[in-house]
């Protein structure tokens, strides 16, 4: 399993233990913008298709993750409140950016 697969895994895992918060992962797919959002466990992509399999991985072949946001959810695209980052995504894993954020940002 590719690093960044275990990266998705452990933010899903944030995400189900802190319902209100949205974690949105960007990078490139080759040459293409690519978002992940990651909400109560789960993972979409909202650039490229994703496949209905649970166990497959929902990053394309390719992808390099270099920024991620952890948002209020649910998500309200006409006021979005960015509670920590953008940051490297690794950075994320650390428990005081789902402890303390906040929403003054």
């Amino acid at each position: 399993m590719p690093v960044d697969d275990d990266l998705v895994h452990a933010l899903e895992e944030r995400t189900r233990q802190h319902s209100d918060r949205v974690v949105r992962l960007r990078g490139r797919v080759d040459a293409e913008p690519f978002e992940l959002l990651i909400f109560r466990g789960f993972s979409s992509s909202t650039t490229h298709p994703t496949a209905f399999d649970p166990d497959a991985s929902v990053l394309p072949e390719g992808t390099l993750l270099d920024q991620v946001e952890v948002l209020r959810g649910p998500l309200s695209p006409a006021n979005e409140i960015v509670l920590a980052g953008p940051m490297q995504p690794g950075a994320l894993l650390s428990d005081e950016h789902w402890v303390k954020a906040s929403p003054e940002r």
